[in-house]
Formats: C-alpha cells, sequence, structure tokens
C-alpha cells in the first residue's frame, strides 16, 4: 500500500508518517498542498527521517527541489507538473520517479515516457481529497488504463476501499494509494491491517 499523508488532520504530516511506518507501512507519500518551503523541508527531513527509522520509502509529491534536498527516495508528479523526462534527468536513475495518469491520453504518455517507476491512476471514485478531481473512473475505466500502461507498475487512486482491492488486484494493479480511509476514526493501525488483509485475499475473477 502507498500510504499518502493528509493535510487538516490533529496529527503533523510528521506524526501522520511516524504512525503509518509504527503501524506497518513500508511506503509514505508526503503530500503538503499550500505549505511554504521552509516549513515543507522541514516537514519532509522529518518524514524521511521517521521512513528510515522503519525501513520504508519515502516520496515527496510535486517537487523534485524537496525531495532532493530532503533526501527523500524519490518524487511524484501529476500529469500536468514537471517533464517526467526532465526530471528524471534531475533525479538520476537511483530515485524514484512516479507519475500521475488520468485518462488514456496520460497513460500512453506514461508508457512512451520510458522513465517512470511507477504510475499512479485514477480516480477509482469521488474523494473530497483532491480539490480539483478528475473525471472518476470506475473499475471499468481503471482497467483499460492498466491495460495502456502495459508492464508499467500501477498503482490505484482516489475513494479506494479494502472491498475494492480483490478486484482491483485481479485487473493487474500492483496496490493502491490511500490516504483518508487510513484516518478514519483516528484508528490508523487498524486501518491500514484492514487494506493489507484485503490485498492479501484471494482475487475475483473478473471475466
Amino acid at each position: 500500500m502507498m500510504c499518502i499523508t493528509l493535510d487538516g488532520l490533529p496529527l503533523s504530516h510528521a506524526a501522520q508518517a511516524e504512525q503509518l511506518c509504527a503501524a506497518g507501512a513500508r511506503w509514505i507519500q508526503l503530500r503538503m498542498k499550500k505549505a511554504a518551503p521552509d516549513a515543507w523541508l522541514a516537514t519532509a527531513r522529518e518524514v524521511v527521517a521517521a521512513c528510515r527509522a522503519h525501513d520504508a520509502v519515502c516520496i515527496i509529491n510535486d517537487s523534485v527541489e524537496i525531495a532532493l534536498a530532503a533526501g527523500a527516495d524519490g518524487v511524484h508528479l501529476g500529469s500536468l507538473d514537471l517533464d517526467w523526462r526532465e526530471t528524471r534527468r534531475r533525479l538520476g536513475l537511483q530515485k524514484i520517479l512516479g507519475g500521475t495518469a488520468n485518462n488514456y491520453a496520460d497513460a500512453a504518455r506514461a508508457h512512451a515516457a520510458g522513465c517512470l517507476d511507477y504510475v499512479g491512476i485514477g480516480p477509482l471514485r469521488f474523494t473530497v481529497t483532491k480539490q480539483k478531481l478528475a473525471p472518476v473512473l470506475g473499475l471499468t475505466g481503471v482497467s483499460e488504463l492498466l491495460a495502456a500502461l502495459g508492464d508499467l507498475p500501477a498503482w490505484v487512486i482516489g475513494g479506494v476501499k479494502p472491498t475494492d482491492l480483490p478486484s482491483l488486484r485481479a485487473a493487474g494493479a500492483a496496490g493502491a494509494a490511500v490516504s483518508s480511509a487510513l484516518f478514519g476514526n483516528g484508528r490508523i493501525a487498524e486501518n491500514l491491517r484492514a487494506f493489507h488483509d484485503a490485498w492479501a485475499a484471494q482475487p475475483v475473477s473478473l471475466s
């Protein structure tokens, strides 16, 4: 599971990362919107440290500069952010580079770029986490984008629930990226375990 930190919670982003890692998360994406650069970098360094302590991967959303300065494992960029190939040149080959695909054109471009380590596709369904939500794909749309990406690993995002995971796994997704569902009722460990258990369940047939 890719676990994404969330603005607007009583817990700081660093505390979110620490609790997620302690609960078993091994992939954290720091997603801070409208943060001042200095505060963003300071938080990123705290999140990187938490991830290092738990042998987890730390990805920074939206900023190559913050990712490099904080010593993160990589960066995730949306389809309208910086050019993926230029970003790869700046990151080098050792860092992780992820991109977002919201439609077939994005997926085709991601596949053709030849420089991404993974793609986040979605939204699966409506979510309030993003202010400018792309058109909802549903399972059918997600399956079409997975096919367009070929062997490029893809994580599904956007309102994903544990009950969705067997179908997404059967469709060929590498996993899911989750944010708000991890923090419901303050039960981070319990919520994360529900996703892990659902992913491990027998995939359902889509035929």
